[in-house]
């Protein structure tokens, strides 16, 4: 237990670190206009603590890969938090490679957010460290998820290159398809950002809601029972033929549907909808704040970036993590499940959405190398594409049950 603990106390100090290598980050794109200072002096300078905090927040969670692994006995991979913060893990790495081939301080001030927001969103799911079921005591977790993490890390930070390219050359002066896109695009970021601020927030707040199903159902030892389902966050949406046996801050507004079976798919709907409420919530807020679209507020502090060599930056990512994700989600993936469930594609819908992920990316490739899409239309692609991912991460983790539902809130 020694180990675990000082797993989480190496985590909890990377995290502070990311957050002040983030805040640095943006000191040092925002500020370049400040009265008296030398813009290329100023972005340098604060650049370059970011980067040094960024390393030393890496090293820490490091030692919490390692220690978590000596201390639960197999690779830090097997449930939603470990694999959430092993995917962070992966994004920093990708982004400490980036940055030592193109030395660009912006690529940072996108990139290290998007760590914070992944690692902050593997908090919200429970960090104890429990038994590997069966189909998991396998050399393959670790050969499986980890590399399917280091895909996915490296898509990331294509995407991220890919935003800052679409922001970077998208005009703000009038509303057009693109602008209204590229802020669709962010409000998505931002139900992600809001649905770990209700979680967190409700959490502290222990203000439960439980359900008690009517009927019964087998439990792990194979006797039936009535199970009791526990909300964190209030009740929009109730189980189907279930009563409330501890009342939360609110009324459900709508019981959900028969076909939604299982004691937990209605409380996973209940997080995703706030989810999303959270997010168009925080939109509508930072646009009130600002007055003008989030993307013309973001717009000035890439400037001066030349596009091209930000389109190069998305197409080499993406271009090196397509493979390992090939050989992660799917061949290594294949190959696991013949071992474990006795056949290689089940359409699982984790399956389905890995397969999703990777057709899109082929396509992508597919278009970049033989039909010229460059510039807006590949930036496009790379943002579409880790959208996809995230709702492979999000919503279907939370939402649809299957063979990979580890989610837990």
């Amino acid at each position: 237990m020694q180990f675990i603990q000082l797993s989480d106390w190496l985590l909890d100090i990377a995290f502070l670190l990311y957050v002040l290598s983030s805040i640095v980050f943006v000191v040092a794109m925002t500020g370049k206009n400040w009265a008296g200072r030398d813009p290329k002096q100023h972005e340098t300078r604060y650049g370059r603590i970011a980067y040094w905090l960024a390393v030393i927040g890496f090293i820490a969670q490091t030692g919490y890969v390692v220690t978590r692994w000596i201390g639960g006995g197999h690779s830090p991979t097997s449930n939603m938090f470990e694999f959430m913060a092993f995917l962070d893990f992966c994004i920093i790495l990708a982004y400490l490679i980036i940055y030592r081939i193109y030395k660009l301080t912006v690529i940072g001030a996108f990139v290290l957010p998007l760590g914070v927001i992944m690692l902050a969103y593997s908090y919200v799911f429970p960090k104890d460290v429990t038994p590997l079921i069966p189909s998991l005591q396998s050399y393959w977790l670790h050969i499986h998820v980890t590399t399917a993490a280091l895909g996915e890390g490296i898509l990331a930070v294509g995407f991220a290159a890919g935003l800052m390219y679409l922001i970077r050359t998208v005009p703000q002066v009038v509303s057009t398809k693109s602008t209204k896109w590229l802020e669709v695009v962010l409000a998505v970021v931002l139900m992600l950002v809001g649905f770990i601020g209700m979680e967190s927030t409700f959490a502290r707040m222990d203000q439960k809601t439980v359900f008690q199903m009517n009927k019964e159902m087998q439990n792990a030892m194979g006797q039936m029972e009535k199970p009791q389902v526990e909300y964190t966050m209030p009740a929009i949406v109730a189980p189907a033929d279930a009563t409330v046996i501890q009342q939360g801050p609110m009324n459900p507004l709508f019981t959900a549907p028969t076909w939604m079976e299982g004691k937990d798919a209605a409380r996973k709907l209940n997080t995703m909808l706030w989810s999303v409420v959270a997010g168009v919530v925080l939109y509508g807020v930072l646009r009130l704040i600002f007055r003008k679209r989030l993307g013309a507020v973001i717009q000035p502090s890439v400037e001066g970036i030349e596009p091209e060599l930000l389109d190069e930056i998305s197409y080499r990512a993406i271009s090196i993590g397509y493979p390992v994700f090939t050989l992660g989600a799917l061949i290594f993936a294949m190959i696991w499940a013949q071992e474990a469930w006795g056949r290689f594609w089940g359409w699982d819908p984790k399956e389905v959405w890995a397969l999703i992920v990777w057709l899109f990316y082929s396509a992508y490739l597919h278009l970049r190398l033989s039909r010229g899409w460059v510039g807006a239309k590949s930036a496009w692609m790379s943002v579409i594409g880790f959208v996809i991912i995230l709702i492979t991460l999000v919503v279907v983790n939370l939402v649809i049950a299957g063979l990979h539902s580890y989610a837990g809130v």
